[in-house]
């Protein structure tokens, strides 16, 4: 039995390697000179998500154990530009996706979703009645312009500006090097939990157009929290890419994000469940049933013609 996602690893990043499998598991070769290679293996059963840097070459047979074992990848390219590898186990029911898909098809029940997501980034009890998503908008800018500053002072640094430009990647301050790096992690992080819970990485509440809206949706819940610090205490760092990754990794290690993130993104789309029933990761092996607008779900497996000739 594989371990729950809730209490799986949460990333291992990796570069300038060569992954393979090998009649042991999945292993990285590190060529360290002509006559020298260390292999060091990946535990894939209990990894949330696999992050590919530069360099990184993969075979087949290693990504078909990653696949088997759901367990997600990420390819980062130069400069943080980032692209995803959604790996879905075969054992996922659609239970929480319906629950996605009802909520976000309704215009009303999608702005809920939204307005919960506010209040449970911001710790705000209620946000008015007849608020906008355009108003959300707005008080969610003003509070990270005043969390932009609170850090800023906090390390002596002058006026910050959020900046993401990846045709001028060098030319960028570290604190947003740091961030754009960090922030690679936590939406890999998401990413494998949104997928562990079968949900779709692209219908987002707040987000959209893009493939990831709700990995977005979900991360910006903990960036107050988890990048954004990390990224302003390497204001002064010469490698604020790397350093970032290490220290996000590090912090990680304290906090256990992938159960909370498990249980947020069940409390979004579900806020009246509250027994472990209701909110069971779902990865019990089901049975397919058929769908029935009267009765509800129908078992499968049954022949339905009428009796008779």
């Amino acid at each position: 039995m594989l371990p729950r996602i809730a209490d799986s690893l949460s990333f291992l990043y990796l570069d300038m390697v060569r992954v393979v499998q090998d009649d042991t598991g999945v292993c990285a070769q590190i060529q360290v000179n002509e006559d020298r290679t260390d292999t060091v293996y990946i535990p894939t059963a209990a990894l949330t998500c696999l992050l590919l840097g530069p360099g990184v070459s993969i075979t087949t047979r290693a990504l078909t154990t990653l696949a088997r074992h759901g367990t997600s990848v990420v390819c980062t390219g130069a400069g943080g530009v980032r692209t995803y590898a959604g790996i879905l186990p075969d054992s996922l029911t659609t239970h929480w996706l319906e629950r996605q898909v009802t909520a976000w098809s309704d215009p009303q029940r999608r702005l809920d979703v939204a307005v919960r997501m506010y209040e449970m980034r911001f710790g705000e009890d209620t946000v008015p009645d007849g608020t906008t998503l355009a108003q959300l908008r707005g008080m969610e800018g003003q509070r990270m312009k005043a969390l932009y500053k609170l850090l800023a002072n906090k390390h002596g640094i002058g006026r910050f500006r959020r900046n993401y430009h990846p045709d001028q990647w060098h030319q960028q301050d570290p604190v947003n090097l740091a961030l754009s790096a960090a922030n690679t992690c936590l939406y890999g992080i998401v990413h494998a939990a949104v997928l562990a819970l079968g949900c779709s990485p692209a219908l987002g509440f707040v987000h959209t157009g893009t493939q990831h809206a709700f990995v977005y949706d979900i991360a910006d819940l903990y960036k107050g929290e988890s990048t954004l610090p990390v990224a302003f205490s390497l204001h002064q760092a010469t490698n604020p890419e790397q350093e970032a990754r290490r220290k996000f990794r590090e912090d990680l290690r304290l906090v256990r994000l992938l159960p909370r993130i498990i249980r947020d993104i069940q409390t979004l789309l579900s806020p009246g469940a509250s027994s472990d029933d209701d909110l069971a990761e779902g990865h019990d092996v089901r049975m397919v049933h058929l769908w029935d607008p009267k009765t509800g779900p129908l078992p499968a497996g049954v022949n339905y013609a009428p009796d008779g000739d």
